[in-house]
């Protein structure tokens, strides 16, 4: 208190002087380099006011004090592109999938300019840069024996004949018998399902009553993780900043077994799987989009990696 009534007392001129970071914004060696992301928005919806009071105006108001405080602040975001729900609003509203991106894309872009958001840059995850990096952690995740391959049983749709992603899929739910529920989840119980398990399943695009068909797909392998997972669990929760919340989930993961997980879709609309045998499906979005924070900042800068590669600074 006494720190603060000597600045205040002092006045305005006694501050230092601000600092106006290089454009594109890098870190710089001796100064405190802060990397500041908001989740990124899917691109299938206008914004409201809870979206951005939810993800996007903590992040601001964080980045306008870390400049306050003369830190090297670089805040960038983006809108979420690929999966299911861009195809769904594409069928919806007669467009394509790329129509549909580049329309919201510009209207989330809009929207956040209009509430002076401070991105120093807002991008887009369905870019080459995407494709690049997203690939490449593939690779490299194939190449140290981290992904599995297994058979799924999955609905395809014989009238439309393309496998149906989850969202693609309606019909009662196998726990409360709620008549609407998706291919993913029940919106009245709140339990996630398989969409094989739904009754009575039926097509969006077609109403038509799919049939339950094996198909390959990729997996990682988390399991495999496990035993390095643990001790860095137990060093980050002595001494990050963990919310209680987040320590029981994470804890109920690791006390029941981490599972495989399947990181492929048959669909068109998404990052194409560089792997033969599997050239004809798409990364799952919640694979490909995490990279989106990357490869935002990538667009942003050739330099990218000085950023999400830089742990001393």
């Amino acid at each position: 208190i006494t720190a603060a009534a000597d600045a205040w007392a002092r006045g305005a001129a006694a501050l230092p002087k601000p600092w106006h970071p290089q454009k594109p914004v890098l870190p710089v060696e001796g100064m405190r380099n802060i990397l500041i992301t908001s989740a990124l928005p899917y691109v299938n919806n206008v914004p409201h006011l809870g979206n951005i009071i939810g993800c996007v105006l903590s992040a601001d108001t964080f980045a306008r004090y870390c400049r306050l405080r003369n830190w090297n602040v670089l805040y960038v975001c983006g809108t979420d592109e690929y999966g299911t729900a861009t195809e769904t609003k594409a069928v919806e509203e007669g467009l394509t999938p790329q129509e549909i991106c580049d329309k919201y894309n510009a209207i989330h872009t809009d929207i956040y300019r209009w509430f002076n958001i401070s991105f120093d840059y807002f991008g887009r995850t369905t870019t080459p840069h995407q494709t690049t990096i997203a690939q490449d952690i593939f690779q490299r995740l194939l190449a140290r024996g981290f992904l599995l391959q297994d058979t799924v049983e999955q609905l395809q749709c014989e009238s439309c004949q393309r496998f149906l992603a989850d969202r693609f899929v309606e019909g009662i739910c196998p726990f409360c018998n709620y008549e609407e529920a998706r291919g993913d989840q029940c919106d009245k119980c709140g339990k996630l399902i398989n969409a094989v398990e739904l009754k009575k399943p039926q097509c969006k695009l077609c109403r038509g009553t799919p049939v339950v068909k094996p198909t390959q797909h990729l997996f990682l392998d988390l399991p495999k993780l496990e035993e390095r997972l643990e001790p860095w669990l137990e060093q980050s929760w002595a001494t990050g900043d963990w919310t209680a919340n987040a320590r029981y989930i994470t804890r109920s993961w690791i006390r029941d077994g981490l599972k495989p997980r399947c990181i492929t879709r048959d669909l068109k609309w998404g990052t194409p799987v560089p792997l033969d045998g599997f050239r004809d499906k798409v990364f799952y979005v919640w694979f490909d989009a995490p990279i989106g924070y990357l490869s935002i900042t990538a667009n942003y800068t050739d330099q990218w990696e000085r950023w999400w590669k830089n742990p001393q600074q």
